[in-house]
């Protein structure tokens, strides 16, 4: 089902959570620590399936991340998740506006993230839509 994740955070324990979280789905991660270093691997990587974005990162930040990567037609190509300890709703909106495809607050429920990788999968096309753990 998905072959190969970007995963765009500056915390490099969140990248090992996120490859036990998406081992169910026996994919490869990529790895990039700001918006920059994604745009670097998806301009030599042309297998990255979805994005999982942080907001808040050094460098360059997940917003500022979709703002480069839209024009470059990589946000209507690739699906991204914005996954974020920032709860502002104008961050929620912009990011969704931007192009991205769903929103979860951390920390979140591994079963929360499946069930939205799963919709954007099987269903293309679905509103975008926001969901939060309940911790």
């Amino acid at each position: 089902m998905l072959k190969k994740v970007l995963v765009v955070d500056d915390s490099a324990l969140i990248h090992q959570m996120y490859r036990l979280v998406l081992t169910r789905y026996n994919c490869t991660i990529a790895d990039a620590m700001n918006g920059q270093e994604a745009l670097e691997v998806l301009a030599l990587q042309n297998d990255i399936e979805l994005i999982l974005l942080d907001i808040n990162m050094p460098v360059m930040n997940g917003l500022q991340f979709l703002e480069k990567a839209s024009p470059l037609g990589i946000i209507s190509r690739i699906p991204v998740i914005i996954i974020s300890t920032e709860g502002k709703e104008e961050d929620t909106i912009r990011g969704l506006k931007l192009g991205a495809r769903g929103y979860l607050k951390k920390p979140f429920q591994p079963a929360c993230l499946h069930e939205m990788i799963e919709k954007i999968f099987k269903l293309p096309g679905s509103q975008p839509q926001r969901m939060q753990a309940s911790l």
